[in-house]
């Protein structure tokens, strides 16, 4: 049977086009969840994608962290669903308290665009288990919110807990805290990062690479890796 990957949009919401094309191309079926329902339509995974949830006003992710789908996607999150949060969906997930930490603004107070290249710091997690630790691959980056921060006693036990999933390689283009890039939560099944492997599934829409321009494909290892998750639990 194949899996059912919900994907959540709300007002401002700027990549979940992407975030179902990359869910199509992982062999899933994708699965539209609108942020006033709180209905997740039986999904086995969820991804809350990049944007600017309400505007990102108040804070960006305050608001979206109170829509009813974020109710029902912490409730099932807390009961064993896989969930990616990717820039403003990290930024959900650390304000509905499902992550730790907070995304503030940049260190130089400047949007950043760019391909990024992540080091692999954990494949113990649902969205990383068809990686290697230390591997390298490199998706796109967009964000003007995206300095990880949290306390250093967080930040201890996240390395030592093995939950930092991904890290900046070669540069770090917003000051966040130890060149985090994502974390996930204890059990792994919660991962959020900053930049956007969706933007990286297909050959012609990646980033460029040696062999081809715009040839790079490393996000596409994220969706699959959930799939091989559901299989095997």
């Amino acid at each position: 049977m194949t899996a059912r990957i919900g994907v959540v949009t709300f007002p401002g919401t700027l990549d979940d086009v992407d975030a179902a094309r990359a869910v199509r191309l992982a062999g899933a079926e994708p699965v539209a969840l609108w942020h006033a329902s709180d209905d997740l339509k039986g999904v086995d995974a969820i991804v809350v994608p990049g944007g600017f949830s309400y505007g990102d006003y108040l804070r960006a992710g305050a608001i979206a962290a109170l829509a009813p789908v974020v109710r029902s996607v912490v409730d099932a999150a807390r009961a064993g669903t896989p969930v990616l949060g990717i820039c403003n969906g990290f930024q959900v997930l650390c304000e509905a308290h499902l992550l730790p930490g907070a995304l503030v603004r940049n260190e130089k107070q400047r949007f950043v665009c760019r391909e990024q290249r992540l080091r692999i710091a954990s494949n113990a997690t649902a969205w990383t288990s068809g990686f290697s630790v230390g591997d390298e691959i490199t998706v796109p980056l967009k964000n003007g919110e995206g300095r990880y921060v949290a306390t250093d006693e967080t930040l201890d036990a996240l390395a030592a807990e093995g939950r930092v999933v991904f890290e900046y390689a070669g540069l770090n283009p917003n000051g966040s805290l130890r060149d985090i890039a994502g974390v996930a939560d204890a059990t792994g099944r919660i991962v959020g990062l900053m930049p956007h492997p969706e933007h990286a599934v297909e050959a012609g829409f990646g980033p460029d690479t040696a062999g081809a321009m715009r040839g790079g494909v490393d996000g596409l290892g994220l969706f699959t890796s959930v799939l091989d998750s559901l299989v095997a639990a």
